[in-house]
């Protein structure tokens, strides 16, 4: 299938056996056309003293909620529970002043398609069995992908610049929007 970017859907009616057996088929067709492309996140914190105070303020919360399952009517619970709540938001909205959100979109087919052919695989990544020439790609898939402006320069400066581990989780969060996003169930017809 070849497509440009600019390319206008096809606007062909419905079959008319699929209207017949599917009254609803035109709001159905409306809404598989309208969905938006998967997104994904990356939070970046630096404050690893926060970080383990969010988590352990879930954990509280996550302990109470489940002893109040086994005993509902237990007062001090819910009292522990409300108070827990209350230090879990106070903490998060700390962390969400000091986290970077780094928001990436899957890209439409046919432009990823050509994202990859323009970085194709040296001879020894392709022997390696890669696809596509990650040290080239990586800067311009994630300015592509990137809901928050990243330019190709940010990212090859980012992935220069950070530990292994954060340049490849940056790297990671922009690809597997790409591919490893499913928002469907293939269920038995």
């Amino acid at each position: 299938m070849t497509t440009t970017k600019n390319a206008s859907p096809v606007t062909a009616e419905p079959p008319a056996a699929a209207v017949a057996a599917d009254a609803h088929w035109t709001a159905t067709r409306d809404r598989l056309r309208n969905r938006q492309r998967p997104t994904a996140s990356l939070v970046i914190c630096d404050d690893p003293d926060l970080k383990k105070a969010v988590e352990e303020a879930k954990w509280t919360v996550r302990r109470i909620t489940t002893a109040l399952e086994a005993e509902p009517d237990d007062a001090d619970l819910q009292r522990d529970l409300t108070t827990a709540q209350k230090a879990l938001e106070t903490v998060q909205a700390d962390f969400d002043q000091v986290a970077i959100v780094l928001r990436f979109q899957a890209l439409r087919r046919p432009d990823w398609e050509d994202l990859k052919k323009n970085h194709p695989p040296t001879e020894e990544q392709a022997e390696d069995n890669f696809v596509v020439n990650v040290e080239t790609l990586g800067p311009h898939l994630i300015a592509a992908s990137s809901l928050d402006g990243v330019t190709a320069e940010d990212a090859q400066y980012y992935l220069d610049e950070w530990s292994e581990g954060e340049a490849s989780a940056l790297f990671q969060t922009a690809w597997n929007i790409q591919s490893g996003t499913t928002r469907m169930d293939v269920g038995k017809g």
